[in-house]
């Protein structure tokens, strides 16, 4: 073998090792011949200390969805679920408007995840084993149950999904909605027609103009959208639950110390209700002879380090937004939506709230 064509496989042998490590972690300086230098890797911790180094979360949140994410009349974002947002910012920096909110459709919502456009996502997701694996996702608690119902007009005979034999139904597109109606309706041998939009408005709009006849959502979505319409008890919603929709804030897969975070503020808020702490009295606690309320706000034991947050992360965070009955009452409850917390009382009311051990 000359020395030419030698020297050449030896440089091709080389390209090809370098192309191969580049994007991983045996590859930190390498340059790419294609693509430039090497992508950072993700690793966990990487995600919370970009936030910290930032200095404000970036929340991805409905912005049309009455209750739970929208935008009020003064232009500010506001409901059950931009309460959490504020509760992390509140946690990781003691301030609760230290959040940049990035209003994404149903569709935009994972993507803008995966790709690193937002910190947490917590706008109506529903937690499915295909999303939490195929889509690299990890939700971090549950924080509110709910199911999938249809919404249909009070004169139009409809008492069940049975009786909507040959009807059109509107839904979201991009959603675990659209699948659930199509097994729900198969399941019971009844033929219906579709009806798609990209977003929750436009899909409401249509099913109140008449364009169809049921629109389907998850029940707490569509008694939120049933609030807004010129003559609410002009529509009702059909007593049957189509599945379960656990809805709960997510990070992306190796964010795994931002994602504790976002994990333990959840049940902080919880374990605040449980233990009698709330935004009115939680300066009065701090004096509590209870270990657990000694834990949750920071007198005692080292919670928030362990965390990489102050250990009074929880006063902050119920100074700013309460615990979750407040939280709860505020947007869902009689003073907003009204929606019977049901299944969101906790365990020891008969729901299904159980924050995990304060210790």
């Amino acid at each position: 073998m000359n020395r030419k064509r030698f020297a050449l496989i030896v440089v091709l042998m080389s390209l090809s090792l370098i192309i191969a490590s580049c994007g991983t972690t045996e590859c930190p300086e390498c340059v790419c011949p294609e693509a430039g230098e090497c992508p950072e890797v993700a690793v966990g911790g990487e995600r919370f200390q970009l936030i910290k180094d930032r200095g404000y979360i970036l929340c991805g949140v409905n912005a049309e969805l009455v209750g739970f994410g929208f935008l009020n009349p003064e232009g500010e974002f506001e409901g059950f679920d931009v309460d959490f947002c504020k509760a992390y910012a509140a946690a990781v920096f003691g301030d609760p408007t230290a959040v940049e909110y990035r209003p994404l459709v149903a569709a935009e919502r994972l993507p803008a995840l995966q790709t690193g456009e937002i910190d947490v996502l917590i706008r109506n997701t529903t937690w499915t084993l295909t999303r939490d694996t195929a889509n690299e996702l990890d939700w971090a608690v549950v924080t509110f149950y709910d199911g999938q119902g249809m919404m249909v007009r009070a004169d139009s005979g409809f008492k069940t999904l049975e009786d909507m034999a040959g009807a059109t139904v509107c839904t979201t597109t991009g959603t675990t909605t659209e699948m659930n109606l199509a097994d729900s309706f198969r399941m019971r041998g009844v033929e219906y027609t579709p009806l798609l939009f990209e977003s929750t408005q436009d899909t409401n709009t249509a099913y109140e103009e008449g364009r169809c006849d049921g629109e389907t959502s998850d029940k707490s979505q569509l008694a939120a959208l049933r609030t807004a319409m010129a003559e609410p008890e002009e529509h009702v919603i059909i007593d049957v639950t189509m599945s379960k929709e656990p809805l709960g804030p997510l990070t992306a897969h190796g964010d795994n110390q931002w994602n504790d975070v976002v994990r333990w503020v959840a049940w902080g808020i919880m374990e605040a209700e449980e233990s009698g702490v709330n935004s009115q009295n939680v300066d009065e606690m701090l004096n509590s002879e209870n270990p657990t309320i000694k834990r949750l706000l920071g007198v005692e034991g080292e919670m928030g380090a362990s965390l990489g947050i102050p250990n009074d992360f929880m006063v902050h965070v119920l100074k700013a937004v309460g615990n979750y009955k407040e939280i709860y009452m505020r947007h869902l409850g009689p003073f907003g939506i009204d929606i019977p917390r049901g299944p969101n009382e906790l365990w020891t009311n008969g729901g299904l709230l159980y924050p995990m051990a304060w210790r």
